[in-house]
């Protein structure tokens, strides 16, 4: 077999493969191969989650369904592990850390609330706070004899989604319940990245 040296190809070389190019005929095949580069259009969001659907990769002819068996499978991050130091994380569940500020969304509705904890948590980051507290009270228990139940503590609920979606989910390393001394059930603590 030559080697490549990287030279360019000379005249002669070029006349040769033009004669050889023109004696060669396309094979025949039963089967159209279709190539393209195009990237497929987004998926529609779906109706429950409101999430973009995940698209599949594609299979390949000759691919074997189970081609990824010979490799492990990838250890799936467990939903309740830190994402921060341990050590700080420990002193924070146990109340040891003193929150740096703090927001109270009591008495808030929804749209209120939201946009006040949004201020808070970029105000919080571009102040290189850590741990800040955010408190959304337990829900008041209502006496009311209606057929259709009331959910208690919607905001308590909202928070955690909020504090992990855009626009401040990125500023976000760890969102947990606040010990009893800060609030209890009714609070989260939530530790902030170091601004880069």
């Amino acid at each position: 077999m030559a080697r490549r040296t990287g030279k360019q190809p000379t005249a002669a070389d070029r006349a040769i493969w033009d004669q050889v190019r023109q004696t060669a005929k396309p094979l025949k095949s039963d089967h159209k191969t279709v190539t393209t580069n195009k990237v497929p259009p987004p998926l529609p969001p779906d109706p429950q989650s409101k999430q973009p659907l995940e698209r599949l990769r594609p299979f390949r002819v000759g691919e074997a369904a189970n081609s990824h068996a010979g490799k492990p499978p990838d250890k799936p991050h467990a939903p309740d592990a830190p994402r921060m130091d341990h050590a700080t994380h420990r002193k924070m569940l146990r109340g040891k850390l003193q929150p740096e500020a703090r927001i109270d969304l009591h008495g808030m509705t929804l749209a209120q609330a939201h946009p006040a904890l949004i201020r808070f948590i970029r105000t919080a980051h571009d102040t290189d706070k850590r741990l800040v507290l955010v408190i959304t009270g337990k829900g008041q228990d209502r006496e009311v004899s209606d057929p259709i139940p009331i959910r208690r503590g919607v905001l308590r609920q909202q928070v955690p989604h909020w504090l992990h979606a855009p626009p401040i989910g990125p500023m976000i390393l760890e969102v947990r319940p606040a010990h009893r001394r800060h609030g209890g059930g009714g609070a989260y603590y939530v530790y902030l990245r170091r601004r880069r």
